[in-house]
């Protein structure tokens, strides 16, 4: 069986592509944030503020999911950056941290849908 050889050259190139690799931490944090896209509940919560804030009582509602649930995920998209929140009372509302945030993740799925 043939074994794979690079040639001097093509070993300097392949140490130049591992140098302009992102570190480690930078590579972790992209994959948590993408971890928290990789759920239908989280994406129908991101589908659902598109539109605009609303409460955290509203979006348990429209979801028809136990409060527990909801809150769960609501924190998962707030830690990776994609929600922002106010509180007025005892109640939460959330809207999209960036109004774009949908149209980089329709663009992402453009091929899918």
């Amino acid at each position: 069986m043939k074994s794979c050889s690079t040639g001097e050259s093509s070993a300097e190139k392949l140490i130049k592509q591992r140098q302009d690799l992102p570190s480690e931490e930078n590579l972790y944090a992209t994959a948590e944030i993408l971890k928290a896209l990789a759920d239908p509940t989280r994406l129908k919560i991101l589908h659902l503020l598109k539109k605009g804030e609303l409460c955290a009582c509203e979006i348990i509602e429209v979801l028809d999911k136990p409060q527990p649930t909801v809150s769960h995920h609501l924190t998962l998209l707030k830690n990776a950056g994609f929600l922002k929140w106010r509180k007025e009372g005892v109640w939460i509302h959330y809207q999209l941290s960036h109004p774009d945030i949908m149209e980089l993740v329709d663009q992402i799925t453009n091929n899918i849908n």
